[in-house]
């Protein structure tokens, strides 16, 4: 008997090892597949855009157009040059993993820029600037979905961060105020404008691919009716809650001693109006705070599948 158990045993663990190897090689090959739809993509708004209508990007894809524009070296050259750098910074900061995934992405990058036979889509300066911007916004975000990057400006951002008082926001934007001054100086005023509008197109699209197409809310609700709220919650929008035991307090009186239910769930932007309408009509003198939520994981996010009655 005690022989069939271990044996039981080991067969699960089997099964369990093989169900995780199925998952890390799906993992695996879904990574490949954002990487080289990135690479793509960023090629074609390099090449069929940009390249061709004298326009550049922020970050060190910026920079690499910017020399390219003024000495004529090949963009493919430039892109590895410039990016290796910051990519051995990321082996020491992030790991062995994403700076060998980045180097590959990069090399086939240059490699997509130098012999893929991209078209040049237009020569309209507003169409090159939005939809160049969107292509390699594209291209850079698929990028970072797969776990690597191809343009490793966040990387020195994220080191500097570390060593100095500075966000990485604050440096991307410093950063790039530096190379569309350049642009201005070297080029001139007009292309540095258009190349701003490109990398508000591309970073806005790197936003939208890694937050996703819902923007959720945080909302935290304080009622008198809390039992009502939440059964609406639960019920009619088929949201999760989570529910905090707090005190009222209200001016120079203090804390009073009634205990009350804090009330927090998340929904997406199109179910706030149905919310705090229903709110109201539960409650017109609840407290609503709501903001913006960047990410979420674990929990129950996405919507339940409410029974019909």
């Amino acid at each position: 008997m005690r022989h069939d158990g271990n044996r039981t045993i080991e067969s699960i663990r089997r099964q369990q090892a093989a169900k995780r190897q199925r998952r890390r090689i799906l993992k695996e090959g879904s990574d490949v597949f954002l990487i080289l739809l990135g690479v793509l993509s960023a090629g074609f708004g390099l090449r069929g855009f940009l390249i061709s209508n004298g326009l550049i990007d922020g970050g060190v894809t910026g920079i690499s157009l910017l020399t390219n524009s003024q000495t004529g070296i090949p963009l493919s050259v430039l892109i590895i040059a410039f990016n290796l750098p910051f990519l051995l910074l990321g082996y020491r900061q992030i790991g062995k993993a994403f700076s060998i995934k980045s180097i590959l992405a990069i090399g086939l990058l240059s490699v997509a820029v130098a012999f893929i036979p991209y078209p040049t889509v237009t020569n309209d300066k507003v169409l090159v600037a939005v939809f160049g911007g969107f292509f390699l916004g594209a291209g850079i975000g698929l990028s970072i979905r797969g776990g690597c990057v191809i343009d490793g400006t966040e990387v020195l951002a994220i080191y500097l961060s570390k060593k100095i008082s500075i966000t990485v926001g604050d440096f991307i934007l410093l950063f790039n105020i530096v190379i569309f001054s350049a642009a201005a100086w070297l080029l001139s005023m007009e292309v540095a404008l258009y190349s701003i509008l490109t990398y508000l197109a591309a970073s806005k699209t790197v936003d939208f691919l890694l937050e996703g197409i819902e923007e959720y809310t945080g909302v935290t609700i304080i009622s008198n009716h809390s039992q009502q709220v939440m059964n609406m919650i639960q019920n009619e929008l088929g949201r999760g809650l989570t529910v905090y035991s707090g005190r009222k307090g209200f001016g120079k009186s203090g804390l009073s001693n009634q205990n009350i239910d804090i009330i927090f769930t998340v929904i997406t932007r199109l179910e706030i109006n149905r919310l705090t309408s229903e709110i109201k009509r539960i409650d017109p003198r609840a407290f609503i705070v709501m903001q913006s939520i960047k990410d979420t994981r674990g929990g129950m996010v996405k919507k339940i599948q409410l029974k019909q009655k």
